[in-house]
């Protein structure tokens, strides 16, 4: 059977540049090593086969098998914190010697402190919260919740989303890789374009986005029992923020049908837009907010379901029911990160280093071969090139130089560095960038 390259999630392991990379870089010891974990696990387009192997990480650093050292800007949106840091192993620690384990009917002390922490750190409010061992999990729980407080079951959701990869989440994502050939999905799941590609659809004329709000408020009147509209307030794999209109419009359109706002902040929630929740800077305040990647401190899986109070309906039945639903460990890893992000004033760095650095990497690179546009929201950043070969290209000369990061949509470099990095760090990665955008030829 043929393999499609669908590079809409990510970089794929298919590729001829690829291969190129494993015969010129990695060694016959770390050969033998890939060539096992081939044999141990199932293929998929994302991961196995794997690029290389890693034997420890620290602060920004992956360390491979050959000793090699690679700053990491992909991190799959964990590493917030860094790798290890050390309030977060301590915690953990901690935990494990006194509470390695809470069964699903007792409260333990971390898991309500952890609870108490986001109600009070999520804009509107009050809030509840329930746990979850990662975040396509959460956004399950979310969509369960959805249904019990509004009594429908449609969503309206947009096309190249991503919220996970169970078949509810790929259901209301929006990306082919994750949905072709999978066979039925949620019934009821609608989608609309992005704001990213609003234009597309509305116009050229700069008011494209509020036709797409427009379009949405015609869908939950048509439909008239949409439960919820569920989006990445902002889509994190291409770095593209909405207009600072949108957001407001679509709350203002949930409110007049009745309709709930979920928010997904797995990977852009936890500072790393310059505040602590992306949504914070879009005018609009969820109904659900869902959180995880980093919640964990790059080291335990969790996340996290933020709900309005009000919304509290579903006392009769189980939306979660995990088994590490109130991980004592794993919430002593949120309680610190948050404890981190907060004493060492991450949120606010991201903030204003974000802004510096997104100017320095302009200057540097907008100009190269190949460069559409330079886009960045705090410590986060993409360059958007014309062409998925010299995107793929680029990957690996930045990998050859210690610089590992995600090619998302298939054209875009997304920069993604721990909120620990140091300017000097940080600069050095975009040197590397612009030394390997700087050749013409892909």
């Amino acid at each position: 059977m043929p393999v499609r390259a669908d590079r809409s999630e990510g970089d794929i392991n298919l590729t001829p540049a690829r291969a190129a990379w494993l015969r010129e870089h990695i060694d016959a010891d770390t050969h033998t090593l890939l060539a096992a974990d081939e044999a141990a696990f199932l293929r998929q387009a994302l991961s196995t086969p794997c690029l290389d192997v890693v034997e420890r990480a620290e602060g920004i650093w992956l360390i491979d098998a050959q000793g090699r050292r690679i700053m990491d800007f992909h991190g799959n949106s964990v590493h917030q914190v860094g790798y290890g840091h050390p309030r977060v192993v301590a915690a953990i620690t901690r935990q494990m010697a006194t509470l390695p384990f809470s069964p699903r009917r007792y409260a333990n002390r971390a898991a309500t402190d952890l609870a108490e922490r986001l109600a009070a750190l999520a804009p509107g409010g009050p809030h509840k919260v329930l746990f979850a061992p990662g975040g396509t999990a959460a956004i399950g729980m979310a969509l369960k919740l959805a249904r019990a407080a509004t009594g429908r079951h449609k969503t309206v959701s947009m096309w190249d989303s991503f919220h996970g990869a169970s078949l509810d989440a790929i259901s209301i994502g929006g990306e082919a890789i994750f949905r072709r050939d999978a066979g039925p999905l949620l019934p009821g799941a609608e989608h609309v374009p992005p704001p990213a590609l609003a234009a597309r659809f509305f116009g050229t004329d700069g008011r494209a986005h509020e036709r797409l709000a427009d379009y949405i408020d015609y869908v939950l009147e048509v439909q008239g029992d949409v439960a919820a509209v569920i989006a990445e307030p902002m889509r994190w794999t291409t770095v593209e923020p909405p207009p600072a209109d949108f957001w407001p419009r679509v709350r203002a359109s949930c409110d007049r049908h009745g309709t709930l706002l979920i928010f997904d902040e797995i990977p852009s929630g936890l500072g790393r837009t310059g505040t602590m929740f992306y949504c914070e800077q879009t005018g609009a305040d969820p109904d659900m907010l869902v959180l995880g990647k980093g919640l964990g401190g790059g080291i335990f899986p969790l996340a996290a379901l933020i709900s309005r109070a009000g919304l509290d309906v579903a006392a009769d039945r189980a939306l979660g029911h995990y088994t590490h639903e109130k991980s004592s460990v794993g919430c002593a890893a949120g309680l610190a990160t948050l404890d981190v992000l907060r004493d060492e004033g991450l949120v606010e760095k991201a903030a204003t280093l974000g802004t510096e650095a997104l100017a320095r990497l302009r200057a540097q690179v907008g100009g190269l071969p190949g460069v559409r546009a330079v886009r960045g929201v705090g410590l986060y950043f993409g360059v958007e090139l014309d062409d998925p070969a010299r995107a793929d290209a680029a990957i690996y000369r930045c990998l050859a130089h210690g610089l590992s990061f995600k090619v998302g949509g298939g054209t875009v470099l997304t920069l993604c560095p721990p909120l620990t990095i140091t300017p000097a760090d940080l600069y050095a990665a975009f040197d590397i960038v612009a030394g390997a955008l700087a050749d013409p030829e892909p």
